[in-house]
Parts: C-alpha cells; structure tokens; sequence
C-alpha cells in the first residue's frame, strides 16, 4: 500500500472513504456523540411490562403475607404478618443469598408446626409486585 493511501493518524483508509483501524490503540478520531458510535442496543431502556404479562408469586395455604419489622442478626427478622402475629423469622441460606431483605420489605412466611410464633420466609417482593398484589385484592390496600 502506497504512503498516499495511509492517513496520518496510523489508520488506512478503505475504498469506501472511511478509515479502518490499524494496530496501534487509536480510534478513528470520529467523536463518541457520533450517531454512528451509539447504536440503541447500547442504551438500555426499562422496559414497562403489561400488567397481564407479570409473573407473580401468589401465596401457598400455609403461607401468610408479612412487614419485616426489625432485623435480628443471625438470619432472623420480625415480622409483622397479616393474621396479626408478630413472628420471629429465619432467612433460609439460599433466599439469603439471592435477596437481600430490609425493615418494609413484603415477605412470605410459612409458620412452623411445633412454634406457629416462629417461621420461615419463603419469598420476598419487590414494590411493584407488592402494588400488583394490593390491585388484585390479594393484600390490603393499607398493607406495607
């Protein structure tokens, strides 16, 4: 290739007019806020999700809804539930690891048998699942 064909920033230059780029580490000196540089794939927007579409959790017959009131270190809460107990809960290992739970949160409690005073939380909510659950009358409107 000629010296003629080559641009003076390192780049050579294609048939098309534009450069590509060579060995070396510099761009094409093109600016970033090029439309060209930013294609959408790179700007991630939040999609919003039809309300039909929203996969929510729905409680078991032994499970009851809950506020985490206090947490108690050890993987303990206190829990607020919607019977009206206050329930001294245990974070099992592997939701603790997956969610992290704070005073407010929405939770799902299962009771013990032999201690129906201490449980077990099974599930956590996000807000917008937690609104979901109070438009379709599964919560309180005044809950959480």
């Amino acid at each position: 290739m000629s010296r003629d064909n080559e641009d003076i920033r390192g780049f050579q230059a294609s048939p098309q007019g534009g450069h590509s780029h060579r060995p070396g580490g510099m761009h094409s000196g093109k600016s970033w806020n090029d439309s060209s540089h930013h294609s959408d794939h790179h700007h991630r927007q939040s999609a919003s999700v039809p309300e039909e579409q929203m996969r929510v959790r729905k409680p078991q017959p032994n499970e009851i809804f809950g506020i985490v009131t206090a947490l108690l270190g050890g993987s303990r809460l206190r829990v607020n539930c919607i019977d009206g107990k206050e329930r001294v809960v245990r974070i099992p290992g592997r939701l603790k690891r997956e969610a992290w739970i704070k005073v407010g949160d929405v939770v799902l409690v299962v009771p013990w048998e032999i201690d129906p005073m201490k449980g077990d939380v099974t599930w956590r909510y996000t807000k917008i699942q937690v609104e979901w659950l109070k438009n379709r009358n599964y919560l309180p409107k005044n809950f959480g």
